[in-house]
């Protein structure tokens, strides 16, 4: 009897394996249990940072010197991952540790480092990076919020909004215009401690179609001075170089977060339709359930393939921004149509709440839209070639 080679991704050594565990007791813990309650209040206990960063989960690839756990990105992949196999789109910990916590890494002085990152990495800092405007979208260099240099603080002006941890964060990367000039050329990168802080407001907790318990925001800036030592870079103007050798990382995270989720709408409807019955025999007997499977399968493996090639490559410090934008876009068309054709075996119970292929179809939509649109990434791939 044929039987399909069980694959293990090659990054998932033993201590990666073993941070995965880890994550998974606690998201079954406590994440799993208190969804619902977190799906109503729109974000999850600032607790549940804290509970993290206690057992080691936060910051798990920045240095043990700032507090860090002393891996590699695979550390941060096993916690997504191990995260989206629980249905749990609530927690902010891909934004927190591997998008903000890397620019500060990068970026930062020896100072900011230990100033910020061992609190990022225990939870009494949640981290927060304020790109996205009203009107910019994918436009970075179109960013209006502006940055003024006076004496030793900057005066910050402006609006942001879709910002993930945004009503929970303490500290925030604010992508801001330091310097009247064109593009790209007058942003900088300006971190603010916002505890109490004059100026800063958050705006609403946006509704969105899906990720209901996900704390998603708008910030909005009016005469906010932040010190000038939290410019992050040597000079001002710096931003848009810094922020295009994050994104690969970034759009890793998610096409991480996409792979990870069309496995979970195989696991799902597989199961559903070994247990479901129509016409006196179980769904799965059916040829077009089987059919459908199959493809499904069949891609899903092989778009998980090439992220795990992606994911060593990154590693290896030789991922570059083309081949991380074909990964984002192909693993998140991929996971919206693997999971739109998982949902249609469930028939009707697929749309209903209760049924977590219901959950897993509204999460999956948003993804080829942050962290750059699907558009944009073919757009940066059609420039390498």
């Amino acid at each position: 009897m044929f039987s399909r080679t069980e694959y293990t991704s090659p990054w998932r050594t033993p201590d990666v394996e073993e941070l995965g565990k880890l994550a998974r007791d606690v998201f079954l813990k406590e994440a799993v249990p208190n969804q619902e309650k977190w799906d109503a209040q729109k974000h999850v206990d600032r607790g549940f940072w804290n509970t993290c960063g206690d057992v080691g989960m936060l910051l798990p690839s920045i240095p043990e010197e700032y507090g860090g756990g002393g891996g590699t990105f695979a550390h941060e992949a096993v916690i997504q991952e191990e995260q989206a196999k629980v249905d749990n789109d609530s927690f902010g910990f891909s934004v927190h540790s591997g998008i903000v916590a890397h620019y500060i890494l990068a970026y930062g002085t020896e100072e900011q480092k230990r100033r910020w990152l061992p609190k990022m990495a225990s939870g009494e800092l949640v981290g927060a990076i304020a790109m996205t405007e009203p009107g910019t979208g994918s436009d970075l260099q179109a960013i209006r919020t502006s940055a003024k240099l006076d004496g030793d603080h900057y005066v910050v002006n402006g609006a942001k909004t879709f910002i993930t941890n945004g009503s929970q964060a303490e500290l925030i990367i604010i992508v801001c215009r330091t310097k009247d000039e064109p593009g790209g050329a007058g942003l900088s990168l300006l971190v603010a401690e916002v505890a109490d802080l004059p100026g800063f407001t958050r705006g609403r907790v946006l509704d969105k179609i899906g990720m209901p318990g996900q704390d998603t925001s708008e910030l909005f800036f009016e005469d906010m001075r932040v010190p000038k030592e939290n410019l992050l870079g040597e000079d001002e103007g710096m931003g848009f170089l810094q922020l295009m050798m994050q994104l690969p990382q970034e759009r890793l995270i998610i096409a991480v977060a996409a792979v990870a989720g069309m496995e979970r709408a195989l696991e799902l409807t597989v199961k559903y339709t070994k247990e479901r019955t129509a016409f006196g025999r179980e769904l799965l007997k059916f040829q077009n359930t089987r059919f459908e499977l199959a493809e499904c399968t069949t891609e899903t493996y092989a778009v998980r393939t090439f992220v795990d090639h992606c994911v060593g490559l990154h590693i290896e410090g030789r991922l570059d921004p083309a081949t991380a934008s074909m990964a984002k876009y192909l693993a998140t068309d991929k996971l919206c149509e693997v999971v739109d054709r998982c949902l249609q075996l469930f028939g009707g119970y697929g749309y209903m709440k209760e049924y977590p292929i219901a959950r897993s179809y509204a999460t999956a939509r948003v993804q080829r839209i942050y962290g750059g649109t699907n558009e944009i990434m073919k757009e940066l791939i059609a420039r390498s070639l």
